[in-house]
């Protein structure tokens, strides 16, 4: 290839590599070639999977007051080696008149943003690409026009089987919306690149998904949810991106009972599912962590430590620091790390409105949202 100065071409793309995505997006207009190799899918691979190897930063997403007493959301990638944090600009539209949009997930550098109702938003923060999903395909239920329709859950993820993202939805059917279980739910798929969504018709969903904070999980090629079966057992509920079935993990025999005055978060844990059980309200807390040491498999759920009791603690947020220490939410709206080996709290330079944080692992990458494959 042309454009490479005096350097040989391998050596080039070891350098362009390691640059930034921003620097990328400006080196697209220096040249054609330049163009044409930083947009090409093998250099777009090749250069995730080196920012994979890195895996150096997390996503923050919280609220914060504006002058005008009004809340705006705020993302932050903070560093795992140095603490440090640099804030982002995502500019959405969708952000003026739905300022309370939730973070649903991340997957290769592309992050998802909905309302729970009827907008979702896919975004690459690096690159400033974003779009907003089309409306759902699943109408008022026309056998029973009396029942109404809610958006009971929403899932990102990447399909291992056919190297594409995938958006999940579960729309549940009520005769009242205060009953306990809905009269019937179906789903759909939204696959990235397709821009419409498939209703999946052979499946059905085993279990009413309920709301826990920080629970919701894309983990081994499938997304969780915390959910109740037909008979009020707690479960995990798990929907497969690849097989596109659903899946019931029963948890630890302590939990069958639903208990609301307890939370629940599930997060990532040396590559294991992690359930982290701690009292909702309170000035004290502690934080009971079980590892499902073999996925999908009840007896080999295992106790493995207790955090606490902390004062000022109010949640959970992930594993990081090489799951040497866990990301947490304080009471007063401010990020903390716990060491588990030191067991010392050292407060991040992280501010929001309190029980508004919430964090991914996050890679900056050039994925386009428009793509409906991947090659990594």
């Amino acid at each position: 290839m042309q454009d490479f100065g005096n350097l040989p071409r391998d050596l080039f793309l070891e350098i362009f590599l390691r640059l930034p995505v921003e620097s990328l997006m400006r080196f697209k207009c220096v040249c054609r070639s330049w163009y044409a190799l930083i947009s090409n899918p093998e250099f777009i691979s090749k250069h995730l999977n080196y920012n994979r190897n890195i895996n150096e930063f997390v996503l923050v997403k919280r609220s914060l007051l504006t002058c005008l007493g009004k809340k705006e959301n705020m993302f932050s990638v903070v560093s795992r080696k140095q603490f440090s944090s640099v804030n982002i600009v995502v500019d959405l539209p969708l952000f003026k008149k739905k300022p309370y949009l939730q973070l649903l997930g991340h997957c290769d550098g592309i992050i998802c943003l909905s309302n729970y109702r009827d907008e979702i938003v896919l975004c690459n923060p690096a690159t400033k690409e974003s779009m907003v999903l089309p409306k759902s395909c699943l109408p008022c239920f026309s056998s029973n026009p009396n029942l109404i329709p809610q958006t009971n859950a929403l899932g990102f993820g990447y399909d291992l089987k056919n190297q594409q993202y995938k958006m999940v939805r579960i729309v549940s059917y009520w005769e009242e919306l205060d009953d306990n279980l809905p009269q019937l739910s179906r789903v759909e798929v939204y696959t990235m690149g397709t821009d419409s969504w498939r209703e999946i018709k052979h499946v059905k969903v085993p279990a009413n998904v309920q709301f826990s904070p920080c629970f919701e999980t894309y983990f081994n090629g499938a997304f969780h949810w915390h959910a109740m079966d037909c008979n009020k057992n707690e479960v995990i509920l798990s929907f497969n991106m690849g097989e596109e079935d659903f899946q019931v993990i029963t948890t630890p025999d302590f939990l069958s009972i639903y208990d609301n005055s307890i939370c629940r978060s599930l997060l990532v844990w040396n590559g294991c599912l992690a359930l982290i059980i701690y009292p909702g309200k309170g000035t004290e807390k502690s934080f009971q962590i079980c590892v499902m040491e073999k996925y999908g498999v009840k007896e080999s759920w295992t106790r493995k430590l207790t955090i606490g009791p902390l004062t000022g603690v109010e949640k959970p947020l992930m594993f990081w620091k090489n799951d040497g220490e866990i990301l947490m939410e304080g009471s007063d709206g401010q990020a903390v790390s716990y060491n588990l080996i030191t067991k010392e709290i050292k407060n991040l330079q992280i501010y929001g409105v309190p029980k508004s944080f919430q964090t991914v692992d996050y890679v900056s990458s050039l994925v386009s949202i428009r793509r409906r494959k991947s090659n990594a």
